[in-house]
């Protein structure tokens, strides 16, 4: 890898960029959010020269910053980084008990202790260099041989008063709002898709030009026996937008509301106090801001302040909640607000493939495009928009989705080389953003990012070329989960084998919608019968169905199969010449290969106690496939599906 260099423009620069300081790292991550603090984590413990560009001190995004420290989906899919800050959380705090303090998600915790973990993570990969506080200035593009444009360097000007020119072999796009896409003119998406463009179900009929709501978060503590400060009563104050934020405060009874403590309590976090990111006559708030100047952003975000301001001030007053008030040791902020706004949705890439709301309901139900062979990160949560402060609101009823795969072509631009997107700027349909865009997703996708992007600095192939199987070799081995089997996580004796046998699409797991904690089953215990086998082997380009009737007529089996001859049904299938094998061996090879795979296998399922009389199930079976056949590697992974519609 390159080492950096730091060169003045005075001495040896274009006229481009005189006067600017030259700045050259392998990798550039441009954001110091949630995925961009997980990239620069990931290409760090894999040994790249990192530059991470933040825009404020603390390092997590909307996790922290932006205090959204009530975690949205992946209980049960503790998959990468997402399950160590997780674990971190749990040995500060005490357990998994000590975070599920209110209503709205199995883990809550106080924002400023999610960025000192985020913090102590970083101080572990020295190799990362940061600059806190900046602003994108431009972007230069080169076109290439190929027809495609190369992202070369950008310049940003810094909170110190540094104007710095900054090259790299790969920049990593991760904006709260996507803003190195409109920066360097990279295609994007901006609204909602209509059925028509997209083909989902969910979609408008006619152009539907607005995003989902921000939230400048705040969080509140109770002064008992005291009472707390009172909030100063902003001048934009309304309270007919907050009269039903909770029953005791509403007069209409057609609305189905909780009461005022429970509404507190839906966001309670350690130590007595209250995430305020309530959506009911909440602090939502609606703002068209993408395409603004940040001049005319900070003018809507400070509307959007006040919105949060007048929440508690009519909690305060209206509701008699003279107790509760702006928790005093939380945010670094004058208004004690948190240091960002919670932005749900930013500019989305035109990608090399894209998500949508089909693939979603069911990973196998567009054979010629299955993305999820390509995954790198995992979700659980249902499709979710906040839409209720929008000037002509688009209610939509969602159809119930089960735990779900990301593909990588979904972080790559179709049209620009050297730059891989994160965070919520990953190419999906405004429906699909609904459940990709939640913390633990964006985490997985930023260090699946980080991690493309040093294999495309030590090959020297694009992030488009790169081989996918790679990649997710080393996220499996970075523990991540690819597919999204809630049944067979990483603790799981087989969980390797289910996961590279499920990507090869060999065994296929059941998507089961369940509400807030959607699931995908690949019942591992289930005992496999003969159709089983038969239905799973079919799928495979390995063999033909003459071939894999003749083996089970050969080893057959009476009754229930037992992993004894499950390898002996193997076993036969691996002694036909006409039975490729996964790698290009020559014959003597292969069959030193076949010789030994017997043994390889016995002394796996010795190690993890598996009896070879025992009944041979899902699980076994998946580890038989893995080793004998090596789906996974057998058939190469191409991003660049067919943008299919229903």
């Amino acid at each position: 890898m390159k080492t950096r260099f730091y060169l003045f423009l005075a001495a040896i620069c274009t006229l481009h960029c005189s006067q600017n300081e030259l700045l050259t790292y392998d990798i550039v991550i441009v954001g110091g959010g949630t995925s961009g603090t997980a990239a620069a984590i990931q290409a760090g413990r894999m040994g790249a020269d990192v530059l991470l560009l933040q825009e404020q001190d603390w390092l997590g995004g909307m996790l922290t910053a932006a205090g959204v420290s009530a975690t949205d989906g992946n209980h049960k899919l503790p998959s990468g980084i997402w399950g160590e800050f997780r674990d971190s959380l749990y040995a500060r705090y005490g357990g998994p008990e000590a975070l599920f303090t209110g209503w709205v998600s199995n883990t809550q915790f106080e924002p400023h202790i999610g960025a000192e973990i985020f913090q102590n993570m970083m101080n572990e990969v020295p190799n990362v260099d940061r600059i806190v506080g900046f602003s994108l200035q431009s972007a230069r593009l080169e076109l290439q041989e190929n027809g495609k444009e190369r992202l070369q360097e950008i310049t940003v000007s810094t909170s110190s008063g540094k104007n710095l020119s900054i090259q790299a072999s790969v920049f990593i796009e991760a904006t709260e709002y996507g803003d190195l896409l409109g920066v360097a003119d990279v295609p994007y998406s901006h609204y909602m898709e209509t059925s028509d463009m997209t083909g989902e179900p969910s979609a408008p009929n006619n152009e539907h030009p607005y995003v989902q709501d921000l939230t400048y978060v705040a969080v509140v503590e109770d002064y008992s026996p005291m009472n707390a400060p009172l909030v100063e009563k902003p001048d934009s104050y309304n309270p007919a937008e907050f009269d039903c934020m909770c029953a005791e405060l509403c007069s209409d009874s057609t609305q189905n509301l909780v009461s005022c403590d429970k509404m507190l309590d839906y966001g309670r976090l350690p130590n007595n106090k209250f995430m305020i990111n309530w959506p009911n006559f909440g602090n939502d708030h609606y703002a068209d801001i993408l395409e603004k100047s940040s001049v005319e952003r900070e003018q809507v975000l400070q509307e959007a302040k006040e919105t949060t301001l007048s929440w508690i001030y009519h909690l305060q007053t209206e509701g008699g909640y003279t107790h509760i008030g702006i928790a005093r040791d939380e945010f670094p902020t004058d208004d004690g607000l948190a240091l960002i706004p919670y932005i749900r949705e930013s500019r989305r890439v035109v990608g090399i493939d894209r998500l949508y709301e089909y693939d979603l309901s069911d990973l196998y139900v567009l054979e010629e495009r299955p993305l999820y062979m390509s995954s790198i990160a995992v979700g659980d949560y249902p499709l979710d928009h906040h839409r209720k402060k929008n000037p002509v609101p688009k209610q939509i009823d969602f159809p119930s989705i089960p735990s779900y795969s990301v593909p990588y072509g979904a972080l790559i631009p179709e049209k620009v080389n050297g730059l891989i997107v994160a965070e919520k700027s990953i190419s999906v349909s405004n429906v699909a953003n609904g459940t990709t865009r939640l913390q633990p997703v964006v985490l997985q996708i930023g260090q699946a990012a980080g991690a493309a992007a040093v294999l495309s600095v030590e090959s020297g192939i694009p992030a488009a070329l790169l081989d996918v199987r790679s990649l997710q070799d080393v996220l499996l081995e970075s523990g991540l989960i690819l597919m999204p089997y809630m049944d067979a996580t990483q603790d799981y004796w087989a969980f390797l084998s289910i996961q590279k046998v499920g990507l090869s699409g060999l065994m296929r797991g059941e998507g089961i919608p369940v509400a807030w904690a959607n699931e995908t089953r690949f019942y591992p215990e289930s005992v496999v019968g003969n159709m089983d086998l038969f239905e799973i082997l079919s799928r495979s380009d390995q063999m033909g169905t003459e071939q894999i009737n003749q083996a089970l007529s050969t080893v057959g089996s009476s009754g229930e199969w037992t992993v004894e001859n499950g390898l002996a049904f193997f076993e036969e299938l691996s002694q036909k010449p006409e039975a490729p094998t996964a790698s290009e061996l020559s014959t003597q090879t292969q069959a030193q290969s076949r010789s030994t795979s017997y043994d390889r296998v016995v002394r796996f399922f010795n190690q993890h106690e598996v009896e070879l009389n025992s009944p041979l199930t899902r699980a076994s079976l998946a580890v038989l496939i893995d080793f004998y056949l090596d789906p996974f590697y057998f058939n190469s992974v191409q991003i660049g599906y067919p943008n299919s519609k229903l």
